[in-house]
């Protein structure tokens, strides 16, 4: 409607002006709106934007419609004309902004405008405001090192100087079609710009002209801002106020639009505080609650921004840090600092994430203080603690913070009484053992402390770790002791023992004595009595042993036996590395023979020795295949084992003798070196021998040399010709069809006859094979000559003597035809045709030699 309404006014003016000319009327009630005045012209070049002010001359004008036109180049080409709706600044002036898909720089620009309204015809067009474009002395490329949107299009120009044609632009490498703007500027158009993905995100504008001259310039790509999400704000002391949002699309680290956070609090006075990329702190206000806050990102393409509102009450989430982690034996005292002054806080604190513990805690009071019980002693544990303002939003959890338990280490207590000649005075000697349990086996005391309280008197007495006892002199008074052990970590559980009053009447210690017991040990037993209530105690010693410590034990209430056991005495610990040679071992071992918490007293020691084999026997056997070594000073912690194998694998073990036997022993496996100087004598002895055979073999050589060619040489004068023999074997195969596989038969007959033969040589033939006429004069008769003391082997040249003899063969080649029931003409048409020489002999010997050749059938063996 609104070009409708000013196409109308066009007309309708035209219509006027037409009437006024031809008719000179009118002139009255029709005006003509006075020519606006552009006052101003800005270019921003890296928006590529015109800002267009202009005045208007008239008062009544105002709220009316105005014309923009634009062109470019010195011809005035017109490319945006409309009707815009301006900005209205001061009381007749007007402003507009206009966006060029060109950069400014490349060519000149041209800005009019005029203005109309209802009740006039529009104003006359006002003259031409320049932007000039940039006066190249040398190529000259636009934009030029700006920020570009990734996504966005673009037209890239280059300004040649006077007389310079543009013949070629690219754009990162890639050459686009060119667009005359004017009679010299050349520009590209490019569209959705993407990131580049070179190092340093820029892209590469080359421009080349007709003289050869090329030059390049480079611009930058990149994202605008984007708005921050999930803005939320909290505190942790209620001094100070975090904000935090997600940036969204994370930058590229050689991105050089660099953005800028902004954080304004809008109810307040602070000044903006610029912030971090995710977050941001400002100082809260006393008595102020609610707050309205906003974060404004900017960079060189744009600009964005978020709010939130929060009560800050409700946005409380307390910061916890450890201030003390101090572990017990079976429990664990932990404390935290709360940072601010929050109070009224509810804490969760959770050891190895199984356990929680919820409990109340004031951060304005000190340190949250809590005690862990029902741990596990040497047992390595984690915890970790948070805390809340109001149940439903709390702090993050601190860090796991580990510690170990200690130990479980406890200590025996006891005591002897001795009246002392001074009145109402008493010497007291605390005697301990410490008891260790797992990992605390092998812990030992650094100290001791002695604590007792003599009229209401503290004193304490400390002891060097390898003590196990202490003197003190006390009064008539009851007096109770704690005695602790400080160990390397922690200290033990303290041991307490009263000392009743001298004037009570206090059982006396029943004695006996125990001359001989069992292999298992010593039985007691006494009769109950009916005033303990706390169990027994039953101490020994060994009479007539003036070394022997004061040994006791703790009875429960309700018992009155006791087994001293002979054989629970521990193991020896073995000295590494064992000394070892091919026949000997010598083991050292470590043992603490006068150890008071042996039940029994060490006499020596067993050291027992096995060979290692399928069915091993355990330690101290009766079998053959193992043997005892005694030692019979318990202070002697050294054996040699003799008269072992090399190179065998033995166990030794050992274990400490009491009267009653041997106790738990120790073991370990050893393999005797191997010895060496046997090895090499047994390596001599045979080279010795060896080289005594060669020299005996030397000596004979000839005579040796001799009898081996006898055996293995073949026979001197002995002609076989091979290429015939194959020959003949291949015919044989070709001719020969397919049998059935049976048994093969064959014999072999030879008949020699001695003595000089008749007139006619006497002959077998084969019916068949007589019939059978040679086709080939090669194929002569055989000539076989007799030979004297004629054996299989015998290799004597044939026809070698005068007088000859003859020999018939005969062998049974049955295994040669294909079925039994073939004719015999085709078995002799087969062996007829097989007969070849296989020697070769002077004519004189064939010449008086006869053929003899026959077969004997299967139907006659």
């Amino acid at each position: 409607m609104e070009s409708f309404r000013i196409s109308f006014i066009n007309l309708f003016w035209l219509y006027l002006r037409f009437s006024e000319d031809h008719g000179g009327r009118c002139s009255d009630t029709v005006w003509q709106l006075p020519e606006p005045t552009i006052s101003h012209l800005d270019a921003v070049s890296d928006k590529q934007s015109l800002v267009v002010s202009w005045l208007l001359n008239h008062s009544s004008s105002a709220g009316g419609i105005n014309e923009i036109q634009i062109s470019r180049t010195e011809d005035h080409v017109i490319i945006y004309n409309k009707n815009v709706s301006a900005r209205s600044v001061g009381s007749h002036g007007y402003q507009w902004t206009w966006t060029s898909d060109l950069p400014l720089e490349c060519v000149d620009h041209f800005v009019r405008v005029r203005h109309f309204d209802n009740r006039s015809v529009p104003s006359p067009w006002s003259k031409w405001k320049a932007n000039s474009g940039a006066k190249a002395k040398k190529i000259t490329m636009f934009p030029l090192d700006r920020m570009l949107k990734d996504g966005s299009n673009a037209t890239f120009c280059c300004v040649p100087p006077a007389g310079v044609n543009i013949t070629r632009i690219t754009l990162s490498d890639q050459e686009y079609p060119l667009i005359s703007i004017g009679a010299r500027v050349k520009a590209i158009a490019v569209e959705n710009l993407r990131f580049p993905t070179n190092t340093f995100k820029f892209l590469k504008l080359n421009c080349s002209a007709s003289t050869g001259i090329s030059r390049a310039v480079v611009n930058f790509v990149s994202f605008p801002p984007q708005k921050p999400r999930n803005l939320s704000c909290a505190t942790s002391s209620m001094t100070t106020v975090t904000c935090t949002w997600d940036p969204g699309r994370k930058q590229h680290p050689h991105d050089r639009n660099k953005r800028t956070y902004t954080l304004h609090v809008e109810n307040t006075d602070l000044a903006p505080i610029k912030c971090q990329t995710w977050s941001c702190t400002f100082p809260s206000i006393p008595h102020l609650n609610e707050y309205n806050v906003t974060v404004v990102v900017k960079d060189k393409l744009g600009e964005e921004a978020e709010s939130y509102s929060f009560n800050i009450s409700d946005r409380v989430f307390p910061v916890a840090e450890w201030d003390s982690v101090s572990p017990g034996v079976t429990d664990a005292n932990m404390s935290w600092i709360i940072q601010g002054n929050l109070t009224q806080l509810l804490c969760q604190l959770t050891v190895n994430t199984k356990a929680t513990t919820v409990l109340n805690c004031s951060g304005i009071n000190g340190p949250c203080k809590v005690k862990v019980e029902h741990l596990l002693p040497s047992t390595h544990y984690s915890t970790r603690v948070r805390c809340s303002a109001n149940g439903m939003l709390w702090g993050n959890w601190t860090q796991p913070e580990p510690f170990t338990t200690y130990p479980l280490v406890t200590l025996n207590l006891w005591r002897k009484i001795k009246q002392l000649s001074y009145p109402y005075t008493r010497q007291v000697t605390l005697l301990w053992k410490m008891d260790a349990s797992g990992s605390a086996t092998t812990e030992t005391a650094k100290a001791y402390t002695v604590q007792w309280w003599p009229e209401g008197k503290n004193k304490t007495v400390w002891t060097d770790g390898g003590q196990t006892q202490a003197e003190v002199s006390i009064g008539p008074q009851q007096c109770d002791f704690t005695v602790k052990a400080v160990l390397h970590a922690g200290s033990s559980i303290p041991a307490h023992i009263t000392i009743p009053k001298l004037d009570d009447r206090e059982n006396l210690p029943e004695e006996k004595r125990l001359s001989s017991g069992s292999a298992a040990g010593f039985n007691l037993s006494w009769s109950e009595w009916d005033e303990p209530t706390c169990g027994y105690t039953v101490e020994w010693c060994i009479l007539g042993d003036p070394v022997s410590p004061l040994q006791w034990k703790h009875i429960p209430e309700g018992n009155n036996t006791l087994l001293l056991p002979a054989g629970a005495v521990p193991s020896p610990s073995l000295v590494e590395p064992v000394q070892t040679t091919s026949s000997s071992v010598t083991l050292e071992w470590r043992y603490s023979e006068d150890d008071p918490s042996h039940v029994a007293f060490i006499t020596g020691y067993l050291v027992s020795v096995k060979e290692v084999g399928p069915n091993m026997l355990p330690c101290h056997s009766t079998a053959m295949d193992v043997f005892n070594v005694s030692v019979a000073d318990p202070r002697r912690k050294s054996v040699t084992v003799e008269g072992l194998k090399q190179s065998q694998e033995y166990t030794f073990c050992v274990s400490a003798l009491t009267k009653n036997g041997p106790g738990q022993p120790t073991s370990i496996t050893i393999t005797t070196r191997t010895n060496y100087s046997a090895q090499l004598v047994k390596i001599l002895t045979f080279t010795l021998f060896l080289l005594s055979c060669i020299i005996l073999l030397w000596c004979q050589r000839k005579l040796l040399k001799r009898r081996l060619t006898e055996v293995f040489v073949y026979p001197a004068g002995m002609s076989i010709k091979t290429p015939e023999l194959i020959s003949f074997l291949q015919q044989t195969g070709e001719r020969v069809p397919s049998h059935k596989m049976e048994e093969c038969i064959t014999c072999d007959i030879e008949i020699l006859n001695s003595h000089r033969p008749l007139l006619k040589p006497s002959t077998l033939r084969d019916p068949v094979f007589m019939s059978t006429q040679f086709s080939d004069s090669s194929l002569s008769p055989l000539c076989v000559v007799p030979v004297k003391d004629y054996c299989p082997h015998s290799v004597t040249p044939p026809c070698e003597r005068p007088a000859l003899q003859q020999i018939t063969c005969m062998t049974n080649r049955s295994y040669f035809y294909p079925m039994v029931d073939e004719s015999s003409q085709t078995r002799g048409e087969m062996t007829s045709s097989e007969v070849k020489p296989s020697f070769d002999l002077s004519d004189g010997q064939q010449s008086s030699c006869t053929v003899t050749y026959g077969y004997v059938s299967n139907d006659t063996l």
